[in-house]
Parts: C-alpha cells; sequence; structure tokens
C-alpha cells in the first residue's frame, strides 16, 4: 500500500528534517483502518529513517509517538488494511488533535472540538 501520494511524502520528509525539529506542524496525512478506531494521523517521516513516522497514533487510546510505515502496510486481518483517508484537510497543528484527542478519548475530526481545543492552547 501506499500510504502518500508525492506532495505528501514530499511534505512530510521536509518536516522530518533536522532544521525543522520541534516544529508545530499540521497533520500530512491521515490513515486508519476501516471498521475499528485506530487511526493515525501524521505529520513527518524522522530524517534518515524513511520508514519511521511521526504522529497521532490511536489504537484504542491517543498518543503521539513514532509508527513504523512497514509495520502498517503489513496490517492485514481478514483483509481490512490500513488506508489514507483522501478527504482529510488538516486545519490545525497536530497539538491541537492531540488536546482534542486527549479530551474526548480518540482522535476526532469534530469543527467544534478542534476548535476547544485550539482555544485551551490558547493559539491564535
Amino acid at each position: 500500500m501506499n500510504f502518500f501520494t508525492e506532495e505528501q511524502k514530499a511534505k512530510l520528509l521536509h518536516n522530518g528534517t533536522w532544521e525543522n525539529r520541534d516544529q508545530d506542524y499540521a497533520p500530512v496525512v491521515r490513515l486508519y483502518m476501516p471498521g475499528t478506531r485506530c487511526v493515525w494521523l501524521l505529520s513527518e517521516i524522522k530524517q534518515g529513517e524513511p520508514e519511521i513516522a511521526f504522529g497521532l497514533c490511536d489504537l484504542g487510546y491517543p498518543e503521539l509517538g513514532c509508527v513504523s510505515i512497514d509495520e502498517l502496510a503489513s496490517i492485514n486481518i481478514d483483509d481490512i488494511t490500513v488506508q489514507r483517508d483522501d478527504a482529510f484537510t488538516p486545519e490545525y497543528p497536530l497539538s491541537v488533535y492531540a488536546k482534542a484527542a486527549r479530551t474526548h478519548g480518540q482522535i476526532t475530526v469534530d469543527k467544534f472540538a478542534l476548535l476547544q481545543a485550539k482555544a485551551a492552547l490558547k493559539l491564535g
């Protein structure tokens, strides 16, 4: 499975360079596993480690961290695999999605929840 478009991959790689460390980027891509609540909002691919992405991951509990792209590609449970959400359009930095996820117990794209999280973080 090719999880990223060429544009997304370029952005993920750019965000993951040493010069861009510690930035609060918006997620570049949303991956999910149909029929489950497993969701990954990825914002960067680590420089020098093209198989490792960083983002907000939810396998039942949302947390920020790294994930192996190869491991995501290897998931296949009864022909259900990880998919890219082509309709996802990020509107906020990853910190807003993380705050909303911690508040709601799962990754959400609910506009009201994200606005509340943005306000709680006192972002402009």
